[in-house]
């Protein structure tokens, strides 16, 4: 019997991070949205961007000639860039629309540099920066802040206070862990919470479900997440389950400023199930 994409996710994010191919992956989480999606195709042309930026380098090798022609292929050459005018549109968040549309949020049009960059050479790695997911190049000499969002635009590490500014008004300063690079798992999470945040702005309680337990698979007891997944049980009419997660979530976090509201919730949903 097949596993679903679901069941396949979930052996990934089980298994050790090396082990996490991060395309396959973040395909598989559009494969909730697009059940018959096929993975190959998609996978197969990362491939083909990688040997086109292998193509234009004539053996070169020098990690830095490698970045310059991997920026050159993706954001002049084939045109991904940030969809500014619909960055909410739940397509940004799926790999496979990305591919097709080159239309994406930092974090998808970030993997696809990921995964190309990593196939031609490239010491790359995700950070997930407040607000606006980067890549880092860490060359022998500098490292460098990329943004798959801004056309591949490189600023030096030291830049990034500039990118705080831009998405905070000035009022977050910066700190040395935002430019830590980040684990696959967190990677494809991040993804998975700006779907959250859009099917909860939504109201599509039935997407948002979907979305938290596959966040929790990748963040097993995360709190936030058991009692987000317990709210939405319980508007789906699933109180049994939801009172589980709400328990769970007050273990985790007793002292928590909406404990007692939780609590109050609780009563009332066991006194539904009497």
């Amino acid at each position: 019997m097949n596993e679903s994409p679901r069941d396949r996710l979930a052996e990934m994010a089980s298994g050790p991070e090396s082990g996490i191919d991060l395309a396959a992956a973040a395909l598989l989480i559009a494969a909730d949205e697009y059940p018959q999606l096929p993975l190959g195709p998609y996978l197969r042309r990362i491939e083909l961007l990688a040997d086109r930026v292998g193509d234009r380098l004539s053996g070169e090798t020098a990690p830095p000639i490698v970045l310059q022609e991997l920026c050159r292929v993706l954001f002049r050459e084939e045109g991904f860039r940030g969809n500014a005018d619909a960055y909410y549109d739940p397509r940004n968040s799926f790999l496979n629309d990305v591919l097709d549309r080159r239309l994406g949020i930092p974090i998808t049009l970030g993997i696809v540099m990921l995964e190309v960059g990593w196939r031609v050479g490239l010491p790359l790695s995700g950070i997930n920066f407040p607000g606006h997911f980067l890549v880092r190049y860490d060359g022998e000499v500098a490292r460098l802040l990329i943004d798959p969002f801004d056309g591949g635009r490189v600023r030096w590490e030291d830049e990034g206070q500039e990118l705080l500014d831009r998405v905070y008004g000035g009022m977050v300063r910066m700190r040395e862990e935002f430019l830590r690079p980040a684990a696959r798992t967190d990677i494809l999470a991040r993804v998975l919470t700006n779907l959250k945040g859009i099917y909860l702005n939504a109201r599509d309680d039935r997407r948002a479900l979907s979305t938290v337990d596959r966040i929790l698979l990748f963040r097993p007891g995360a709190a936030v997440e058991l009692r987000d997944r317990g709210l939405l049980l319980a508007r789906t009419g699933r109180a049994d389950e939801a009172v589980v997660d709400l328990e769970r979530y007050l273990d985790h976090a007793p002292a928590a400023p909406d404990a007692q509201r939780v609590r109050s919730l609780i009563q009332e949903l066991s006194r539904v199930r009497e």
